[in-house]
């Protein structure tokens, strides 16, 4: 009994720093947003008053926080669909290489470790340089100018660098699960007669049900609060093409001074975060391998 009561105290205390951790930076935060978002605080002021869900009846009838809810929503879409097909293809590549599969993983994850401001100007000077050049030798009239300088290409082109930068992680997610999949059951499909699609179909998808709800739990919220590379590539132009959900809660906190509607608006964020995370959750546990 007693040697029970140690065991779990130790893993307590080895836990208690992280809770501790979580508590300050996350917990607390997320609380204290939620109560400015029922007053009318401007970041700067030292009292404020409480006004109830004035914040949230003003967003439900503001057009452009609408706007950027659509905007944010077809930036998620594009980026979840990106991200999903574009891993798993790289996965599936880099698993059946026999060498340098160390090597070929470490150079696809080198965008993961440069910073989005500094992938933004790179990407910045290709659309502006690069790509009239592309639209000049083609005769392609879309591609005349930059795509960031159009309202119809700025929310793809801004998305398309985004995915360049955020396939890395899932695909090495999905190559671990890969390489969890039983390779008795690949041999056992062959003896069987199984085509590749076959033994994809009826034996890897059903063990990377839970590493394809991981990453799409992580591709959604990376897509819905998406800030970085919308802001520095466009600023959420133009005429507004970009300006999703992350734009429009900085420009209400910082430039406009509306600190608790910014706060309205991210606790609104976190509610659709969390009911997508939790719907995804519950459909990753329905299939699988159990």
């Amino acid at each position: 009994m007693a040697s029970k009561f140690l065991e779990r105290s130790t893993y307590f205390l080895f836990t208690l720093p992280a809770v501790i951790l979580y508590t300050l930076f996350f917990a607390y935060a997320v609380f204290v947003g939620i109560q400015y978002s029922f007053t009318d605080w401007n970041g700067i002021s030292s009292g404020y008053n409480y006004v109830g869900f004035s914040n949230y009846v003003d967003l439900w009838n503001n057009p452009n926080f609408k706007q950027s809810l659509i905007v944010t929503g077809q930036y998620a879409i594009m980026l979840v669909a990106g991200v999903m097909i574009l891993s798993l293809i790289l996965a599936l590549s880099l698993n059946s290489l026999k060498k340098l599969q160390t090597f070929a993983k470490s150079v696809y994850f080198l965008p993961a470790m440069i910073s989005a401001v500094t992938i933004s100007l790179i990407w910045d000077q290709l659309f502006v340089r690069v790509v009239p050049l592309i639209g000049e030798a083609f005769d392609i009239a879309a591609f005349y100018q930059s795509p960031l300088a159009h309202p119809k290409y700025a929310l793809i082109a801004v998305v398309i660098v985004n995915i360049w930068q955020a396939v890395a992680l899932p695909t090495l997610i999905f190559i671990a699960g890969l390489q969890s999949v039983p390779s008795e059951l690949y041999e056992a499909g062959r003896i069987d007669g199984a085509s590749t699609f076959n033994r994809f179909r009826y034996i890897t998808f059903p063990f990377l049900i839970p590493t394809i709800t991981v990453n799409m739990v992580l591709a959604i919220k990376a897509g819905i609060t998406s800030f970085d590379y919308a802001y520095t590539l466009t600023g959420g132009g133009p005429v507004k093409s970009t300006n999703v959900i992350g734009i429009m809660i900085y420009n209400d906190a910082f430039q406009n001074l509306r600190f608790a509607m910014a706060n309205a608006e991210a606790v609104i964020l976190f509610v659709i975060i969390a009911v997508l995370s939790f719907v995804q959750i519950k459909l990753g546990r329905k299939g699988g391998v159990h």
